[in-house]
């Protein structure tokens, strides 16, 4: 008797804790989410973002989305927005203005941004396409990255293939400067040339310049992979290949997180053996970054499936040890949400939080690799699809402004006075969103395969 009762309650606890949510339940959050896509974030910016008089998007804007500034123009942001216009393009045919707005976009990216002398896309141009005074027109491997991924979009958006020759071009640059043929991956810091900057005995000991690091590698990472998608080339595929295990096989610790800055040679840049106030000023090449660790577990998978990898196990096991790392350790567990930032002092096996704050596209990046593990994972102990729920919950409840529109840039628990900070700006514009928010409307119809 005592044996069928303790299979019982073990039987009773394993249905409390199963996560099979009714087709109807997945339903019925697609629809808010895809509500919320389109009302709360797209209608919001587009066509209104576009710059009618020199081109390209505008990038900044006030909390009530007016534009505002001098509207400089980087590189990613008028990459990212190009993205999101060719995707919505695609997504909502029936709506042609997307695709004007991504043509102007394209237009400005190749017409103003890209260098005619050298080559390569400039980081940062006025808001009428020319260098600011001054400038050395110094360019990155991050900005050039999300030029690629969005020339990839453009062109699938309009098979093009006068888009594809500069897709190919575009890579074939960042090769022959950026890449590192001795110790692989990229350099990402570069001259207006192409020629690496390299770290000097001169360069303060806060800069990152001439370091490698993990945000400008998982995002060459999602170029690639969207370049593969379009033209299934072999140096293409060999690079996309070397991005992904030096990523899971070097950049992500045992522990579960990314290490954020590296020599050329990928030894880690680490501040942990110093003082405390020594790693306080320097924190910012070595933390941990809840937000990039959930977003390169989408990152990585998403590589895996378009290079066809069979039964990647070891792609999942990494992936899946970065969310459940964050869960631990940068998760709130009274309303949600992943924190900012931490670190572990002293090498200790507890994290600090340094910061609080919930950066908005650390919250998008977790609410849809979170529902992306609940399908691999539906009975895992943490609970993927309730975290999920949890977590769009939240960005309803304290990041999404539903008087102006758009996210609020932190989440206004935390941090309430961001209720009246910038909505735009050039490290913030719509790609986190959308992307987060089209997969898993996407996902939760059944239209994205378990990658």
């Amino acid at each position: 008797m005592k044996i069928k009762i303790i299979l019982l309650l073990l039987l009773t606890n394993s249905t409390l804790y199963a996560q099979f949510p009714s087709a109807e339940e997945k339903k019925q959050i697609a629809v808010k989410m895809e509500e919320s896509l389109e009302n709360d974030l797209l209608n919001k910016w587009y066509p209104q973002s576009i710059d009618t008089i020199y081109g390209g998007f505008l990038s900044t804007f006030t909390y009530d989305l007016k534009p505002t500034g001098d509207q400089q123009k980087m590189i990613v942001t008028q990459a990212r927005h190009t993205w999101v216009n060719a995707k919505a393009a695609l997504r909502y045919p029936e709506k042609s203005f997307y695709r004007k707005d991504a043509t102007i976009g394209y237009e400005f990216m190749i017409g103003k941004m890209w260098d005619k002398q050298y080559g390569g896309f400039f980081t940062l141009v006025n808001r009428n396409g020319e260098l600011p005074a001054g400038s050395p027109g110094n360019k990155e491997a991050y900005g050039n990255a999300f030029g690629i991924y969005a020339l990839a979009a453009y062109y699938e958006m309009t098979h093009d293939t006068s888009v594809l020759a500069f897709a190919k071009k575009s890579f074939y640059w960042l090769e022959n400067h950026s890449h590192d043929p001795v110790h692989k991956g990229y350099f990402q810091h570069l001259q207006r040339d192409g020629t690496p900057i390299i770290r000097t005995a001169g360069t303060p000991a806060t800069a990152e310049t001439g370091y490698k690091d993990q945000n400008s590698s998982i995002h060459i990472l999602e170029a690639l992979t969207a370049l593969y998608e379009i033209w299934k080339d072999d140096l293409v595929r060999e690079r996309l290949q070397e991005m992904l295990f030096l990523i899971r096989d070097r950049i992500i610790t045992p522990r579960g997180n990314l290490t954020l800055f590296f020599q050329t040679d990928w030894t880690p840049v680490s501040v942990h053996d110093s003082t405390r106030d020594y790693i306080l000023k320097h924190h910012n090449l070595d933390y941990v970054s809840f937000g990039h660790d959930v977003e390169t577990t989408y990152l990585m998978l998403e590589s895996s499936h378009v290079l066809g990898i069979q039964n990647d196990t070891t792609t999942l096991r990494i992936g899946k040890r970065l969310i459940d790392h964050a869960l631990k350790n940068g998760w709130d567990d009274k309303v949600g949400g992943f924190y900012d930032e931490g670190f572990y002092f002293n090498r200790d096996s507890t994290i600090t939080i340094l910061r609080k704050s919930k950066n908005w596209w650390a919250q998008a990046e977790g609410l849809n690799t979170l529902l992306l593990m609940s399908d691999y994972f539906p009975n895992d102990p943490h609970h993927y699809f309730e975290k999920f729920k949890i977590m769009w919950t939240y960005i309803q409840t304290y990041l999404i402004d539903h008087t102006y529109g758009d996210w609020y840039d932190e989440g206004i628990d935390n941090s309430p006075e961001r209720k009246t900070a910038l909505k735009g700006q050039i490290w913030k514009a719509t790609y986190h969103n959308y992307r987060a928010l089209s997969n898993c409307v996407d996902r939760l119809n059944g239209k994205l395969p378990v990658q």
